[in-house]
């Protein structure tokens, strides 16, 4: 029977398994890609991956109304499975697993392309996203000063108090605040641009991980245009980033997250630096793989593909 297994797994340990296989060499543009599957309350995404040791899948629902019901809008589980028998191994909460796994790629990415001393961060959203981004960033990045863009007061009230118990000088803001920024992460919902891309500082960095359609972007073209672009993969983001494909990014304009951990990917500090994620299952399965290697008390690296 398959163990249920907490998420205990630190954003350091998390960030550390992610990198963990891209230096052992996966090739992120031959992870399978996700199903999407249309469903009344939204959309289900069924996301595989395997290596030589683990197999996993995880299937998530993404439910819009569910946060005015008061309930998560991802939902799901992921089934961790031993690779050479695919006999399962444990299930663990499909949606933690995402709210861990998500901010730690970015952070992955913002490590090597933020300027340094990077100290202040806009976050747009004040969702389980905002806050994971912010635990995790702060363990990459000598963060000092947090500005929150939110729809709503209430929430980024939360965030803003939350963050101030971390001790950074912390408030709310509009989207003008990217001006003053030194790193923005947007995590929300948005279908079109959330401020003025000509507004960033050429030393900034900008990470966009709200979506995965083609149809919705939170950055628009002018800051694309600006940037040097990183992504987790051409293959998937030209298929469902649509803040590349809005802006009308081509393959080769593009440098992939494993080309930026082993250093082939050019960095410049004289423009922005953009990554875009879209989410991808290698991730997942290097996460979950890690926090069961915890369990069981061995760190091991592992090859994903």
């Amino acid at each position: 029977m398959t163990a249920p297994l907490d998420l205990t797994l630190t954003p350091e340990a998390a960030v550390a398994a992610l990198e963990r296989v891209l230096l052992d060499g996966l090739d992120p543009e031959r992870c399978p890609q996700r199903s999407t599957v249309p469903v009344p309350a939204g959309e289900l995404l069924l996301m595989p991956a395997a290596t030589e040791r683990y197999a996993g899948v995880k299937i998530a629902g993404v439910a819009p109304a569910n946060p005015a019901r008061g309930l998560p809008r991802i939902t799901g589980s992921y089934l961790l499975l031993d690779g050479p028998t695919l006999q399962p191994l444990a299930l663990l909460d499909g949606a933690a697993l995402t709210a861990l796994r998500t901010p730690a790629v970015t952070a992955v990415a913002l490590r090597r392309l933020a300027a340094p001393g990077t100290g202040h961060l806009v976050l747009f959203g004040a969702g389980p996203q905002a806050y994971g981004h912010l635990d995790v960033l702060r363990a990459v990045l000598p963060l000092a000063e947090l500005t929150v863009v939110a729809r709503s007061a209430g929430p980024a009230e939360r965030l803003v108090e939350y963050a101030a118990s971390l001790g950074l000088k912390a408030r709310t803001g509009g989207p003008e605040a990217v001006a003053a920024a030194d790193a923005v992460v947007c995590c929300t919902t948005a279908r079109t641009p959330l401020f003025d891309g000509a507004l960033v500082p050429d030393h900034a960095v900008v990470a966009a991980v709200g979506s995965h359609e083609p149809e919705a972007r939170e950055v628009d073209a002018v800051l694309v245009g600006r940037a040097a672009r990183y992504v987790e993969a051409r293959t998937v983001a030209l298929r469902e980033a649509g803040d590349l494909i809005q802006a009308g990014a081509a393959a080769d304009s593009l440098a992939n997250l494993s080309e930026l951990v082993t250093g082939e990917a050019v960095v410049p500090h004289n423009r922005p630096r953009f990554f875009k994620s879209v989410g991808m299952a290698w991730q997942d399965l290097a996460v979950a793989a890690a926090q069961y290697e915890l369990g069981r008390g061995r760190a091991d690296s592992l090859t994903v593909t």
